[in-house]
C-alpha cells in the first residue's frame, strides 16, 4: 500500500525543521529531493568504480562502462524508446533542446518556414526556437491555448500550414500544470512534413511516459525533477533523424577518425556525447528510475492526483485567491500556482518560509506566459509523491494565516 510517509524515511533531507518548523518541500517542479539510494550508487561509484569510460581496458574502466551503459538500457526501457542509440545524456533538458534547435533545426529549417511553440514554455523551449528563426530568417508562431491551457487543437489547425518544420511545445506545463494531448499535436506537424520536440521535464517524474505511443521526434527530460541527481539529462530522438542531425560538440569519445584537416563521428549514440560524461549522473539517474519503478509510476500519479483531489476544494474557498490552469485536478500535474489579493508572491513565499514551507515565487521562467496571464510574476507550490495530505493540510493552514497576516496585520 502506497505510504508517503513511510517513502519520506527514504529521504534524508526532509528530516529538518526550516525557522523552528517541520520542513515541508513543495518546490519539485523546479527539482526534487534525492532519495538515499540515489545518493548511495553515486558514492558507490565514486569510492569503488571511478574511472572515465569506454576507452580504458583496466579493471575500474570497464565497471564505470559497464554501469554507465546499464544506465542508459534503464532509460531506454523507463521511455519504451526502441534502441539505446535513441538515447543521448545531456547536462538536461535544457541541453538536450538546445542540441536540437542547432544540431537538427539548422539542417531542416529555411528562410520563411515557421516554428510554432506555446504561450506556456519554458524559456528553454523558447529561447533555442527564437535564435533559430533569427539564423534562419524563419517565423516563429505562438499557438493559442484554451481556458484549460492546452493548445486549442481547431485554432492549431489552422495556423499549422504547409511552412510548418517544428512543433515544440512541453508535455506538462511548470506553471499550469497542465498536460497536452502530444500524438494529436505530432499528427498535425507530421501531416505537413515538419517535427515535434517535446520537453518532457514535468511529466517524466510524475506519469508513465512512451515516447513511441507518444510518436514525438524528440524527447527531452532532466534527472534532477525525477529524484536523480543535478547536471544529467536526457534526449530522446528517433534513430533516422539523430543519424541526420549533426552534433554540436566536438572533442573526444564523438569521434571516429581525426585527419589533419577533417575528422568522422563515431556512431551513435556515443556521437553526440563529447567529452568525458556525467558518469555518477547517469549512474545516479539509473538508481532514480529503478526507485520510481519500484513505488511504481501509476501510483505516483495516482497519488498525486488525491492530493489535488483533496487540496483544490480548500483553495476554492479561500477568497481573493487566484489560481491558474484547469479547474479539473484531474486534467493537471501536481502544480498549483496562485495569487493572493494585495500580496506579491515573493511576500508569499517569505512568509511561507516562515512557516517551513518552501515554495516558488517569480516568473518561473516562463515571461510570455506571465504576460499572458496579464500578471507579473506568480507563487508555485509543486507536490510530489513523497508529500502527503498533512502536507496538503498544513499548505492550506499556513495559506489562511498569511492572508490573515498581510490583511489585518496579526497571525
Amino acid at each position: 500500500m502506497f505510504d508517503s510517509l513511510k517513502i519520506k524515511e527514504d529521504f534524508p533531507i526532509l528530516k529538518q525543521t526550516v525557522n523552528d518548523e517541520p520542513l515541508i518541500y513543495l518546490d519539485n517542479a523546479a527539482t526534487t529531493q534525492k532519495p538515499k539510494q540515489v545518493l548511495q550508487a553515486v558514492q558507490d561509484y565514486y569510492f569503488h568504480d571511478n574511472a572515465n569510460v569506454h576507452r580504458g581496458v583496466h579493471t575500474l574502466a570497464e565497471r564505470a562502462t559497464r554501469s554507465y551503459e546499464e544506465s542508459r538500457e534503464t532509460v531506454r526501457a523507463f521511455i519504451n524508446a526502441s534502441s539505446t542509440k535513441e538515447v543521448l545524456f545531456t547536462r538536461g533538458t535544457t541541453t538536450a533542446l538546445n542540441w536540437v534547435a542547432k544540431g537538427f533545426g539548422d539542417l531542416v529549417v529555411e528562410e520563411g518556414d515557421e516554428i510554432y511553440i506555446t504561450p506556456m514554455e519554458h524559456h528553454s523551449n523558447i529561447v533555442p526556437w527564437q535564435q533559430l528563426a533569427f539564423r534562419k530568417r524563419a517565423t516563429l508562431k505562438y499557438l493559442p491555448l484554451t481556458e484549460d491551457a492546452v493548445v486549442d487543437m481547431e485554432k492549431a489547425k489552422e495556423i499549422i500550414s504547409e511552412k510548418g518544420k517544428i512543433l515544440a511545445l512541453c508535455h506538462a506545463s511548470n506553471v499550469m500544470g497542465s498536460i497536452h494531448s502530444i500524438p494529436r499535436l505530432a499528427e498535425l506537424i507530421h501531416q505537413v512534413g515538419g517535427y515535434i520536440v517535446v520537453d518532457g521535464a514535468q511529466s517524466v517524474p510524475h506519469t508513465k511516459v512512451d515516447v513511441q505511443a507518444l510518436n514525438a521526434d524528440f524527447f527531452a527530460f532532466s534527472g534532477h525533477k525525477m529524484c536523480g541527481p543535478t547536471g544529467i539529462g536526457v534526449l530522446y530522438g528517433k534513430q533516422a533523424l539523430l543519424e541526420r542531425m549533426e552534433p554540436v560538440e566536438y572533442g573526444g569519445e564523438m569521434i571516429d577518425f581525426v585527419y589533419d584537416e577533417t575528422s568522422t563521428w563515431t556512431e551513435l549514440p556515443w556521437k553526440f556525447e563529447a567529452g568525458t560524461p556525467n558518469i555518477a549522473g547517469a549512474i545516479g539517474l539509473k538508481a532514480a528510475i529503478e526507485y520510481l519503478q519500484a513505488i511504481g509510476m501509476d501510483e505516483i500519479e495516482r497519488h498525486e492526483q488525491k492530493l489535488m483531489a483533496h487540496l483544490m476544494p480548500q483553495l476554492s474557498d479561500i477568497e481573493g485567491l487566484s489560481i491558474y490552469g484547469p479547474t479539473d485536478h484531474t486534467k493537471r500535474t501536481g502544480i498549483v500556482t496562485f495569487n493572493l489579493d494585495g500580496v506579491h508572491p515573493h511576500d508569499l513565499a517569505t512568509a511561507f518560509d516562515m512557516e517551513g514551507i518552501a515554495i516558488r515565487a517569480g516568473h518561473h521562467c516562463a515571461q510570455p506566459l506571465m504576460r499572458y496571464l496579464d500578471t507579473p510574476a506568480t507563487a508555485r507550490a509543486s507536490f510530489y509523491f513523497y508529500n502527503s495530505k498533512e502536507d496538503v493540510d498544513q499548505f492550506v493552514v499556513s495559506l489562511k494565516k498569511i492572508k490573515e497576516f498581510f490583511n489585518n496585520g496579526f497571525i
